[in-house]
């Protein structure tokens, strides 16, 4: 039996059903369209071997997209509403048994999921898109690579490079987990309601090697933090308290990693404040 997919009339049909408004306050855009839930899928490179992990899959459009492939997905979804009904729909649409797996749970908890995925697949909403991308990058080391859509603003800053005037705090945590690069641009007009910002679609791998430990990395998130706060101001100053030193401290600290102390944030690469966290210790 084929998977077919959700058209936009039955969204909103179920939506209506279920007595479901998209929200703001849960950042919920639902997409509507066809061939954009297809590209989303065929820009992660999806095949009947991957397990996917899919954030909010909501009336479950992305989802079929997904299943459509032959692959398995576990999906997280908060409202649970939603995740009653998706495995119904999912059966509905030709959706073999055990291919897909709901977790009805805030995507910001979760540290557990069945089926070890190693590709992430979402429309992440806008309000937390950041936070549970580096919340699943660090808790699922087994997460390989993916494609989300995210708001365009954002997307831009995880796929900045040092130097752009949209590089800061997120592009240097996400890249402390390997490459990001934008896959496309997507039209407000595939979601219900009509968003009032643009979306882009963001790829990412994994480093085949962990960059540091545990330890290292909440050091240097720390440091990452510190720079940008005062982004306008050089290190030296805007590193000073970090170890409760002065900028005299953060000086010496700068110098022991090969970092100019007149540098700004932007400037760093992620193994700029990775130097900087271990020459502090």
């Amino acid at each position: 039996m084929t998977v077919t997919l959700l058209g936009a009339a039955e969204i909103r049909t179920l939506a209506a059903g279920l007595d479901v408004t998209p929200t703001k306050k849960l950042g919920q855009n639902f997409v509507v369209d066809a061939n954009t839930v297809r590209r989303i899928v065929h820009a992660a490179g999806v095949t009947d071997d991957d397990r996917v992990v899919e954030v909010g899959p909501g009336l479950g459009s992305l989802t079929l997209a997904i299943l459509e492939t032959g692959a398995s997905v576990t999906a997280v979804e908060i409202d649970r509403r939603l995740a009653a009904e998706l495995p119904a729909t999912a059966s509905a649409h030709g959706v073999p048994d055990g291919a897909l797996t709901v977790v009805a749970s805030d995507a910001l908890r979760v540290t557990e999921l069945p089926g070890d995925p190693r590709v992430l697949v979402a429309n992440l909403p806008y309000n937390v898109s950041v936070p549970v991308l580096l919340h699943f990058m660090e808790t699922f080391a087994a997460l390989e690579r993916g494609v989300v859509m995210v708001q365009a603003e954002v997307g831009e800053r995880l796929a900045a490079d040092p130097g752009s005037k949209v590089y800061g705090a997120p592009s240097a945590k996400a890249a402390w987990y390997g490459r990001w690069r934008l896959a496309g641009h997507v039209s407000r007009q595939v979601f219900w309601p009509v968003p009032n910002v643009d979306s882009v679609l963001v790829g990412f791998e994994r480093a085949e090697e962990p960059r540091g430990s545990e330890a290292e990395r909440l050091a240097t998130f720390q440091v990452i933090d510190a720079a940008f706060q005062q982004r306008r101001k050089m290190l030296r100053q805007a590193l000073a308290g970090v170890w409760g030193t002065s900028a005299a401290g953060a000086t010496e600290v700068l110098e022991r990693a090969g970092v100019a102390p007149t540098a700004r944030g932007e400037q760093l690469t992620v193994a700029d404040f990775h130097r900087i966290a271990l020459a502090a210790e």
